[in-house]
């Protein structure tokens, strides 16, 4: 949130499916008018999404180089011409890019400092956008709902080390990720949790959201600290259904993503 003389303001924030299940997330400040999407999973989607508020994409914020966070990039670069900003790592993966950003880097967008927190493990050079004066995180696909991505490049330490990460970031940090995963991450996540009573609370929240069909997102970073799993290597409680009370929390980690990956 940001002052603009006496009045303050926020970002308006549209979030919505492409493909099967990716998420699209439209950012948009009314007073400077600037329009920024996370990922561009569909670039039909997402002009025909523009068009409904009459807004102009200004900038496209890129987290990694997988197929369905970059296909609609070409055809809103040549639409928009936007900035175009991902991981410098993975600049040779992402086309159309006018900016490479990597761990630490800042940049504006609408008055707002926008940080870049290096977080890879599902792929190399994956980025989390951060909005610290909206209280906002995109994470692709690091953190999800209840779950982590699959570590498709990096390996379990890169992924570990990757949350522990975004988990010291305020706990009120809504959260906003790449896919609607959250009710498929909450049937594994009581098989190894399953005397959590905030798992089970939220369990019946997702529930009655899919039925109605809503959106289970945002989350929280303090909302996934008491209830993902990987997240909560060093509980007791999970620790001891897995039979791991001795093991490192990055044994733990490991083991619950074996067990997620053949779930």
């Amino acid at each position: 949130m940001v002052a603009s003389g006496d009045v303050m303001t926020s970002l308006m924030i549209e979030q919505f499916i492409c493909r099967q299940d990716n998420f699209a997330v439209i950012l948009h400040d009314p007073l400077s008018g600037e329009t920024a999407s996370i990922d561009a999973p569909d670039g039909d989607r997402i002009a025909a999404h523009l068009d409904l508020g009459v807004w102009r994409l200004t900038h496209l914020l890129i987290t990694h180089h997988h197929p369905d966070h970059v296909a609609g990039v070409p055809a809103l670069s040549q639409a928009y011409s936007p900035k175009v900003i991902g991981p410098a790592d993975e600049a040779d993966k992402i086309s159309d890019l006018t900016g490479t950003v990597s761990d630490g880097d800042t940049f504006e967008f609408a008055g707002r400092t926008v940080h870049t927190i290096s977080t890879p493990g599902h792929t190399a050079g994956h980025v989390c956008f951060y909005i610290p004066d909206e209280q906002l995180l995109f994470a692709g696909d690091t953190l999800f709902a209840l779950g982590c991505g699959r570590l498709f490049e990096g390996s379990p330490q890169d992924m570990f080390t990757s949350l522990n990460r975004l988990a010291e970031l305020p706990d009120e940090t809504r959260v906003y990720c790449g896919h609607e995963y959250t009710q498929s991450n909450a049937k594994f996540a009581v098989t190894v949790d399953p005397d959590n009573p905030a798992l089970a609370d939220r369990i019946k929240d997702i529930a009655g959201l899919r039925e109605k069909g809503l959106p289970t997102l945002p989350t929280t970073i303090g909302f996934e600290k008491r209830t993902n799993p990987f997240m909560r290597t060093g509980n007791p409680a999970i620790r001891k259904q897995l039979g791991m009370q001795n093991a490192s929390d990055l044994e733990v980690f490991t083991e619950l993503r074996r067990r997620k990956d053949s779930f």
